[in-house]
């Protein structure tokens, strides 16, 4: 399995990595961005998360000659519980990763037959078979519209109630195919990607930990230190944006005249002011990289 790691030039400018810092990778996967972290780090530490412990293990090995690497199996969210300092800077790469999506075991493509699972902890209860197996049609359209911005979501909810058990993706992809109408069938793109991408954030809770790290960054970080993050679909995207733009902005009420003691300067400031894309190389090489936006912003002195 050939693996990337997208955007990696430009993330690890971003994070502006200095030998003796203390980083973060949020999303270790197999341990592209990581391996490239600890190459630049000589008495510094990383620190490297992730729910998925097969994926942890395959990084460990890749990563086996470095000692200055503490791995916990934990979702980025939960940062603020592990890190035993503040840190320089933190990397978060979203979405699904090479091992989980071209595992057909894992049950995340909708190009295999597997049963149906999307857990990137294989740890937890909920997958993907219990929500759509059990959850009711109201539950499902919010879900469809919601994570995957699905514009037939109460069709495809109800089509779903009518052939349950639904066991495996590719059972389910002829569900979906089944309540969406000719014209839409023909149009290019798989016409599951978007409950599939629904099911999967829904499975892991991927928004909510997204919002709950977004609204803590600030307490991780020494001054100067940087979050680089990495969205593969517009939800993330719009999140991260949102966020960014909220901690780089000055939050005083322009209404009320306010002492200059009293104005309440941003904590942060961009570092991208537009969203970076992969370049036409990275795109040539690799397809996933497509969909990738990049983000960065950096804590200011107070």
């Amino acid at each position: 399995m050939k693996h990337y790691s997208v955007l990696l030039k430009e993330s690890l400018d971003l994070l502006a990595i200095k030998s003796d810092g203390v980083y973060v990778d949020g999303t270790l996967g197999l341990g592209g961005h990581s391996l490239k972290i600890l190459e630049r780090l000589d008495t510094g530490h990383l620190y490297a998360f992730d729910k998925d412990m097969e994926a942890m293990e395959l990084a460990k090995k890749r990563l086996k000659e470095f000692s200055n690497i503490t791995y916990i199996h934990d979702d980025f969210a939960n940062m603020a519980d592990h890190l035993p300092c503040k840190v320089d800077g933190i990397l978060l790469d979203l979405g699904v990763s090479s091992l989980q999506f071209d595992e057909r075991a894992r049950g995340f493509s909708y190009r295999f037959d597997a049963r149906l699972d999307m857990r990137m902890d294989q740890s937890q209860k909920l997958d993907a078979y219990t929500i759509v197996n059990s959850y009711s049609s109201d539950e499902l359209t919010r879900i469809f519209k919601d994570y995957g911005e699905e514009p037939f979501a109460k069709k495809i909810a109800q089509k779903i109630l009518e052939n349950r058990p639904i066991e495996t993706t590719g059972e389910l992809v002829e569900v979906i195919k089944s309540a969406l109408p000719n014209k839409v069938l023909s149009q290019k793109g798989h016409p599951a990607k978007r409950v599939f991408q629904a099911l999967r954030i829904a499975v892991n809770g991927e928004l909510n930990s997204l919002e709950q790290f977004l609204a803590n960054c600030d307490g991780l970080l020494n001054e100067k230190g940087r979050v680089v993050i990495i969205s593969f679909q517009s939800l993330e995207d719009r999140l991260v944006k949102r966020h960014f733009k909220k901690l780089s902005t000055d939050q005083s009420d322009r209404q009320i005249p306010l002492a200059i003691s009293d104005i309440k300067r941003p904590s942060f400031r961009l570092l991208t002011k537009k969203g970076i894309k992969a370049s036409e190389g990275e795109l040539d090489e690799n397809l996933r990289s497509h969909s990738a936006i990049l983000r960065a912003i950096e804590k200011v002195e107070s």
